[in-house]
């Protein structure tokens, strides 16, 4: 997957870079296999993930999101899925939890509002989109919770937003840890689980 700002040549037309808002996104060609997020009026462009990218996202959904729906905490998606939060219009992260306490936001086909936890699974020419320019954002947004999966390492980064609002140091996990989140209690899961049995892992 490759994650690029839209270049004003692009063939998708639209306001200068910097003046993109949610009304324009909606105006955009979401069936052609790209993944469009708008970062501060700034539209971005990811191309379609790899087999092994769409695999650890299944296992995402499987080993937290539906433990976490079973154990009746709230409600877990993945990608293409449109979250609108301060700063985002939108951004549509690959994993995304909403809890119970704020099952509101969950309105009109997208998301309004910040939720519980986000993942993005790295790729290996988006990796400073994640690390940077979603870290910025979700950090801003006030995401509680925000975990960068890197396939390659076979690696989790859980970043955890503090009082102050700002993001502490990653936590990290290799493959041999469990990782859990506040946000969802009692729900653990190996982090080598999330890469087993994948049948191509070419990032």
């Amino acid at each position: 997957m490759i994650t690029f700002p839209l270049s004003t040549d692009a063939p998708v037309r639209g306001p200068r870079q910097g003046e993109w808002t949610r009304a324009d996104w909606e105006t955009l060609p979401h069936g052609d296999g790209n993944r469009y997020e708008i970062l501060g009026g700034y539209l971005y462009v990811s191309t379609s993930p790899s087999l092994f990218h769409q695999y650890i996202l299944k296992r995402c959904y499987r080993l937290i999101g539906l433990a976490a729906e079973d154990a009746g905490l709230g409600q877990a998606f993945f990608a293409p899925v449109g979250v609108f939060m301060p700063g985002c219009d939108p951004v549509q992260p690959d994993f995304v939890f909403v809890g119970n306490a704020s099952a509101d936001i969950l309105r009109e086909r997208h998301i309004y509002g910040v939720p519980d936890v986000i993942v993005e699974i790295v790729s290996p020419s988006n990796t400073a989109y994640d690390e940077e320019t979603k870290l910025a954002a979700y950090q801003q947004a006030g995401v509680p919770e925000y975990a960068i999966i890197y396939p390659a390492a076979r690696e989790v980064r859980l970043f955890s937003l503090n009082a102050a609002g700002r993001y502490d140091a990653p936590r990290v996990f290799d493959e041999r840890a469990t990782l859990s989140f506040t946000g969802l209690p009692g729900i653990t899961v190996l982090i080598g689980d999330l890469f087993a049995g994948a049948p191509d892992t070419t990032p």
